[in-house]
């Protein structure tokens, strides 16, 4: 099964939920790549011999990964974290994240200002692009098991909403004109 995407509704409730319009308003995958937003699909079971994984990291120099399972048991201050994921926010940098099991979303701005809900779960590998409005959180299941992966030293600084002065952020607003090159057979 491939990765889903939607519009999402107004609603202000738990934002564990999915949150679709009625009727549901999908978005495919090459609208999401119109938005820098890249996906493929692996095999989670396989993730520390995958020649796929082996090849999206050496192609894109992806050269240091941890692994990181978001959950009440593990995390400490859990909903404090959640909660920071969830503020809209952008980074300098693309952010890298490979589901290995559980599900969660993450929501990123259209060029209408719109959200589009992401539903990850195992197997799925999604790239944000530098400089995109976004936020993170889990499904009601409260699970997630997530490979991160960066280039060169892990940098996570997250930059609140607005940071329409941002370089990353204007440098993306720019991209938005312009097609984006895929380096790699994405999605």
């Amino acid at each position: 099964m491939t990765l889903q995407a939607w519009l999402m509704d107004d609603s202000n409730e738990d934002p564990r939920v999915p949150h679709r319009r009625n009727p549901n308003e999908l978005v495919s995958l090459d609208q999401l790549a119109e938005l820098g937003v890249l996906y493929w699909q692996l095999n989670p079971n396989n993730y520390e011999n995958d020649l796929e994984l082996t090849n999206i990291r050496e192609t894109r120099g992806y050269n240091y990964m941890d692994l990181l399972d978001l959950c009440p048991e593990k995390v400490e201050n859990y909903e404090e974290k959640l909660k920071n994921f969830y503020t809209e926010h952008i980074h300098n940098d693309e952010e890298i994240r490979y589901c290995l099991e559980g599900r969660g979303y993450f929501d990123v701005r259209d060029k209408h200002d719109r959200w589009i809900r992401i539903l990850i779960k195992a197997g799925d590998l999604i790239i944000l692009p530098a400089g995109i409005y976004h936020r993170f959180t889990l499904d009601p299941t409260n699970y997630v098991k997530l490979m991160r992966l960066f280039k060169g030293e892990p940098v996570w600084t997250a930059y609140n909403r607005p940071q329409e002065d941002n370089p990353s952020r204007k440098e993306y607003i720019k991209s938005l004109t312009q097609k984006f090159g895929v380096p790699l057979a994405a999605h």
